[in-house]
């Protein structure tokens, strides 16, 4: 019985070094970048979700107001009424058309709001009243949260993807997690590039 001991011993040790040794090497690496990109998604939902929910109260206020702006309402309502159609789930990150989808429906909502909002300038008593201050803060407040959740979101997703294309993530990834798929991150609306036009 002693004598096996320090064979006992030796493979115990040998074990406990390679379970160091693939902890150190990176092999977890891939599902813990995957599901940190999925949490920050989960977060950019989750504020488009607070916007989309803020909509239907900032329309009911400008309408009180301004009724003979029902073209900018109308464009607001089906522009809210299109993004919460796109059905998003977990393989929206990993499918160019989904995503594409998703975000074109949501650039159409900012849009339609700044629209609506620009509009508001027309009508000095809306500007004072209580509740369209309220929900026009509560919306720009929604703004600020959805670009700093799209931030994170794009910042999880780089290192995400560099893991899956560099060594040694991009050889575990295809040993270990043959299903992970790069995601996809936001691009800039079309023309942003372009400085507005500003006209007095």
């Amino acid at each position: 019985m002693p004598r096996f001991f320090p064979h006992r011993l030796r493979a115990a040790l040998i074990g406990l070094g390679l379970a160091l040794g693939l902890s150190a090497c990176g092999i977890n690496n891939v599902p813990t970048l995957e599901e940190k990109s999925k949490s920050a998604w989960s977060e950019v939902q989750n504020q488009y979700q607070r916007r989309s929910d803020l909509v239907p109260n900032l329309v009911e206020t400008v309408k009180g107001f301004a009724q003979q702006e029902r073209e900018v309402l109308t464009q607001v309502t089906e522009a809210r009424a299109k993004a919460s159609q796109i059905k998003v789930d977990a393989s929206t990150v990993t499918d160019p058309e989904k995503f594409r989808q998703f975000q074109e429906a949501q650039n159409q909502l900012s849009g339609a709001l700044g629209r609506l909002l620009a509009t508001v300038e027309r009508y000095p008593e809306l500007k004072s009243n209580a509740n369209f201050l309220a929900l026009q803060s509560q919306l720009e407040g929604t703004e600020n949260r959805i670009a700093v959740a799209r931030r994170d979101y794009i910042e999880t997703v780089r290192a995400y993807n560099t893991e899956l294309r560099t060594i040694p993530g991009r050889w575990i990834a295809a040993v270990l997690y043959p299903d992970a798929k790069p995601m996809e991150t936001f691009t800039a609306t079309a023309g942003s590039e372009r400085p507005p036009a500003v006209k007095f």
